[in-house]
C-alpha cells in the first residue's frame, strides 16, 4: 500500500503540473483533460472546463504527487477551495542532497517558513510554501527520530 497526495486546483493545474514536475525533475508525467473523455450530451461542459485536468500523475524519485483541477459544477458536491494550512506535504529523505535540491527548487516564488537546518527531532528540517499554497515539510531522518522517542517510553 502507498499513501499518495492528492492536490486540487481552481483553474491552475496546468501550472501547477509544469511547477512540480521541474521541481522534482519528474521521471513520468500522466495527465488527461475533460475534453479527452466521452461528454454526456445532456451536461456539455463549457470550453473552458473542457480545458482543464481531470487527472494527473506525477512520478520523481520513487515519489508520487496526484491532482486535479475542480470544475465548477463539482464545487456543489465539494464545497469551494480554500487555499491554507488544510495540507500539508511531508517529504523523508535519506539524500540530504536531493532534498536541498527539491527544497530549493520548491521555494521559487513561494515563502520559506523554517529553513533547512539541524534540530532537536532532525538532522535536517525545514518547511516552506510554494507559490501555489501548499505547505511541504522536509525532514531527513523522521523514522529515527520516531523509533528513539517510542523505545524510550518503554
Amino acid at each position: 500500500m502507498s499513501a499518495i497526495v492528492y492536490l486540487n486546483f481552481d483553474g491552475i493545474a496546468e501550472q501547477a503540473i509544469e511547477f512540480y514536475s521541474e521541481a522534482f525533475n519528474a521521471n513520468d508525467v500522466k495527465k488527461v483533460k475533460f475534453k479527452d473523455i466521452p461528454q454526456d450530451p445532456n451536461y456539455p461542459l463549457p470550453d473552458n472546463e473542457l480545458n482543464m485536468i481531470m487527472e494527473c500523475a506525477i512520478e520523481f524519485a520513487g515519489g508520487k504527487i496526484m491532482m486535479s483541477d475542480l470544475l465548477s459544477s463539482m464545487k456543489a458536491v465539494t464545497g469551494e477551495l480554500v487555499q491554507g494550512n488544510n495540507l500539508l506535504i511531508s517529504l523523508v529523505f535519506d539524500d540530504k542532497q536531493k532534498m536541498e535540491e527539491y527544497f530549493n527548487n520548491l521555494s521559487v516564488g513561494g515563502k520559506v517558513t523554517m529553513p533547512l537546518s539541524n534540530w532537536p527531532w532532525s538532522s535536517c528540517f525545514g518547511m516552506l510554501v510554494d507559490k501555489f499554497g501548499v505547505t511541504w515539510k522536509f525532514n531527513s531522518d523522521a523514522d529515527l527520530f520516531l523509533d528513539k522517542v517510542i523505545s524510550s517510553k518503554k
